[in-house]
C-alpha cells in the first residue's frame, strides 16, 4: 500500500507541475465523451444533401459539410468513436499478450527466454505496418478485424519492457521467499510480479494507444480501414485530399483531431513514465 500511495503522490505531483498533462487529460476526456454522445447531434452523419455540399463552417454546421453535403462535425464525432475504440481495444489486446509473454520470458529465463526473445526479434525485424497492410487487404474490411490485427502485431515492444522489469523484480526478497516456500510460478507471477510491474505496463499501454490510433488512421487513409458510409478520422482525410484547394477545412479538422489525440496520449505516457520511474526524476 505504501508503494501505491507513493506512486499516486508522484503522479499527482507531476500533473501539478506539468500543465500540459492536465490539458492532455481534458482533451482525451472531452473527445471521448463527445464521441460517445455523438448520437445527440441533430444531424445524421450519413445523410446526403448535394445541394449543400462543401458548405463552409457555420452555426448550423460547425465543421461545414463534405463533398456529399453531410455534416462534417457529426461525422468527426462518429469518426472519433471509431478511432478511439480501435486505439483502446487494440491496446488491451496487445497489453495482455505482451504482459503474459514478457513475464514468462523474464521469470523462467534460460532456454524459454532465449526462444521467446528470438521470436520477438524476428517479429520486430519485419515492418509491422506493411504486414498489417497485407493481412488487412485479404481480410474482410471492418473495425473488428482492424482491432484484432493491430492488437496482434503491436505487443512485442511491451513484452520486451515487461521482460526487463520482470528480471529485476524476480530477484527481490519476497519473490525469492515465495520460491523457497514452494509457491507455483503462475501464483508468483500473478501475486508478486505483475502488481509490481503494473506502473510500467500503464506507461507502455498509454503510448500504445497513440500508435494504434495512428495505425488505424493510416489504414483508413489508404482505403483499407473503415468503409463508406461510415467514417473515421483517417477515412475523412482520405476523401478530403481531393478538395484541399476549395475546402481546406475538410483536411484541417480530422487532421487536428488526430494530432491532438496522439499528442495527448504521448504527453500522458511521458508523465506516467516520470511519475512511476524514480530514476527519470533525476534526469
Amino acid at each position: 500500500m505504501k508503494m501505491n500511495h507513493r506512486l499516486k503522490s508522484n503522479l499527482i505531483y507531476q500533473l501539478k507541475e506539468n500543465k500540459l498533462g492536465i490539458l492532455s487529460i481534458l482533451v482525451i476526456v472531452i473527445l471521448s465523451i463527445a464521441s460517445i454522445l455523438a448520437f445527440l447531434s441533430p444531424h445524421d452523419p450519413n445523410k446526403i444533401n448535394v445541394m449543400n455540399r462543401l458548405a463552409t463552417p457555420s452555426k448550423s454546421h460547425l465543421f461545414g459539410t463534405d463533398e456529399m453535403g453531410r455534416d462534417y462535425f457529426t461525422r468527426a464525432l462518429y469518426g472519433g468513436r471509431v478511432s478511439l475504440t480501435v486505439g483502446f481495444l487494440s491496446m488491451i489486446i496487445s497489453t495482455i499478450i505482451g504482459t503474459i509473454v514478457g513475464t514468462i520470458s523474464g521469470y523462467f529465463g534460460n532456454k524459454v527466454d532465449s526462444i521467446i526473445m528470438r521470436i520477438i526479434d524476428i517479429l520486430m525485424s519485419i515492418p509491422t505496418f506493411f504486414l498489417i497492410l497485407i493481412l488487412n487487404a485479404y481480410l474482410k474490411p471492418g473495425i473488428q478485424n482492424i482491432i484484432i490485427i493491430i492488437g496482434l502485431f503491436s505487443w512485442m515492444s511491451i513484452a520486451r519492457i515487461v521482460r526487463g522489469e520482470t528480471i529485476s523484480v524476480k530477484e527481490r526478497e519476497y519473490v525469492l521467499y515465495s520460491q523457497v516456500i514452494g509457491e507455483k510460478p503462475n501464483v508468483i507471477i500473478r501475486k508478486h510480479i505483475i502488481p509490481n510491474i503494473f506502473p510500467t505496463v500503464i506507461v507502455a499501454s498509454t503510448l500504445n494507444i497513440a500508435s494504434a490510433i495512428l495505425m488505424e488512421s493510416s489504414l483508413s487513409f489508404l482505403g483499407l480501414g473503415v468503409r463508406q458510409p461510415n467514417s473515421s478520422w483517417g477515412s475523412m482525410l482520405k476523401y478530403a485530399q481531393g478538395y484541399m484547394g476549395e475546402a481546406p477545412y475538410l483536411t484541417f479538422f480530422p487532421g487536428i483531431l488526430i494530432l491532438m489525440t496522439v499528442l495527448s496520449f504521448n504527453v500522458l505516457g511521458d508523465i506516467f513514465r516520470v511519475a512511476f520511474e524514480p530514476k527519470a526524476n533525476n534526469d
